[in-house]
């Protein structure tokens, strides 16, 4: 349970978090990808409700940081874009959820 005369004690966790993955829309990115092994823009685009300039500009962050690898290709001649989580990026999305949790749970009821 928490101690009422130290609350910054139990959200100290939460200035820790990863600021990258913290954005709601790169956090739906992330915990959509944590979960699959691979997946392309629309079918990404359809499971965030993310705007394709939304999540083209999302993307690019997530990718320069290392977190996401992307592959562009073409199948027949229709382009064809996928991501996957990198090690990195599968690592700080886990010590993001952690986080997060230790946070949550250092509040109590």
């Amino acid at each position: 349970m928490s101690n009422p005369d130290r609350p910054a004690d139990d959200l100290k966790n939460l200035t820790g978090l990863d600021k990258l993955i913290h954005e709601p829309g790169r956090l739906a990115v992330m915990a959509f990808l944590y979960v699959v092994e691979e997946t392309d823009f629309l079918f990404l685009m359809d499971q965030t409700g993310l705007t394709r300039g939304n999540l083209s500009a999302h993307m690019a962050k997530l990718s320069g940081a290392g977190y996401v690898d992307i592959s562009k290709m073409f199948v027949g001649n229709v382009p064809r874009t996928t991501y996957r989580l990198t090690d990195a990026g599968r690592a700080a999305f886990k010590a993001y959820r952690q986080g997060l949790v230790d946070t949550l749970n250092a509040l109590g009821d």
